[in-house]
């Protein structure tokens, strides 16, 4: 008989020492502010960076989209479930990445799964930044490649291990990083890391998933922020964080695309996105090259917030881009901080481990182009509060 009363103790366990997720229910739209469990809260841990996910244009084509096409794409893609729009957003998603092609696939989880045990056997060796996120490494425990962690940043350590990985005899050598690593907001030193997979002969592959709709020229991403178009091999996207919608997509060369549409087996084995996604997701890449604007609001309200709460003596860590730690430490502190805040009326998550080292606890603020001087104002006077009662600050 399964031992039942082992993750009874375990969830016991998790509420003692400030660990266990309260799953919140979300009763209105994304938007700036919204209804969580019956009571009207600013949104502050969302996503949806550009605020694209409630946005009229995407929802008047996903009805569109709803009416021609149906609700769901009715089979897998490579039998019966590859519609026009699927090509559509794939040619779009290419134009705005600038490179040769894109594979769409279910989610940004699924993409890392699809790519990283498809292109790399036994005979290789796969190095991954110590801080990649879940979907790398879960992708890196499907792969039989012999596996290198390097500390997180930093680029020599990354080469002392492309030197091991070549004495150890590998094939080929597969560095994977985040182009911004989610929980603390800070930048893949990609410069370096390309410069060492030219020297080594090594391929490049980033999750940019934090990254599009942030960095670089029209939020095309990290690539485009370092000016290293053409010398990154495969980019990871999804579509379901400022692009607003959901779903995922693998951008690279045209042989790499072909392959994986035979090897790839999120997308041999499992249908893709239903039409209305579809068709808002492909909005949603035209509505970010057509103007900079989003993405310019996005940055100014994210400097304006972390200015106000570092004057205030909170720490916000190392970001360097829109996510913002506010670090608290310890995981109790963090709980009841964000119980607070959403008794204050804020809606902002605390996380611990095991998504962060332990001893890392931070409530982990969203800002999105959607939020007004007057949000952030409100936010910080919630925050300032709430840190007094509690120590945080003084």
């Amino acid at each position: 008989m399964y031992g039942w009363e082992e993750l009874a103790r375990e969830i016991t366990r998790l509420k003692n020492e400030g660990l266990y997720v309260t799953i919140r229910t979300i009763e209105s739209s994304q938007d700036a502010w919204f209804v969580v469990d019956g009571k009207k809260v600013l949104n502050l841990c969302s996503n949806n960076y550009l605020g694209l996910a409630n946005h009229p244009r995407l929802k008047e084509v996903a009805r569109r989209a709803l009416e021609e096409w149906g609700v769901g794409p009715g089979a897998v893609r490579t039998i019966a479930g590859t519609q026009k729009l699927h090509i559509e957003l794939e040619r779009e998603l290419a134009s705005f990445k600038e490179v040769e092609d894109v594979l769409v696939v279910q989610s940004g989880f699924n993409a890392n799964q699809a790519v990283i045990p498809a292109i790399t056997t036994e005979e290789d060796a796969i190095l991954s930044d110590e801080l990649n996120h879940a979907s790398i490494i879960d992708g890196v425990r499907l792969s039989k490649a012999k596996k290198y962690i390097w500390k997180h940043r930093d680029v020599k350590d990354l080469e002392e291990k492309l030197k091991q990985a070549i004495a150890d005899g590998a094939k080929r050598r597969l560095i994977i990083t985040d182009g911004v690593f989610s929980m603390d907001g800070d930048l893949a030193p990609l410069p370096g890391i390309v410069e060492l997979a030219e020297k080594y002969g090594a391929i490049v592959m980033v999750d940019d998933a934090h990254g599009e709709g942030v960095l670089g020229s029209h939020g095309r991403g990290i690539v485009s922020h370092f000016n290293l178009v053409g010398r990154v091999d495969i980019e990871i996207g999804t579509l379901s964080k400022a692009f607003g919608v959901v779903g995922g997509y693998i951008a690279g060369k045209k042989i790499l695309i072909e392959y994986l549409k035979q090897r790839a087996r999120p997308f041999l084995f499992s249908s893709s996105l239903s039409p209305a996604d579809t068709a808002a997701a492909l909005e949603a890449v035209r509505i970010l090259k057509e103007s900079d604007e989003l993405v310019q609001k996005l940055w100014s309200n994210a400097r304006y917030f972390k200015d106000r709460m570092k004057e205030l003596g909170f720490d916000t860590g190392q970001s360097e881009t829109p996510i913002t730690p506010v670090m608290l430490y310890d995981a109790k502190i963090a709980s009841e901080f964000s119980k607070r805040l959403f008794e204050e009326g804020i809606f902002a998550q605390a996380i611990g481990y095991p998504t962060v080292p332990k001893g890392k606890a931070r409530i982990r603020v969203m800002i999105s182009a959607i939020h007004t001087k007057e949000d952030l104002d409100f936010a910080v006077e919630k925050f300032e509060k709430i840190g007094r009662e509690l120590g945080v600050i003084r």
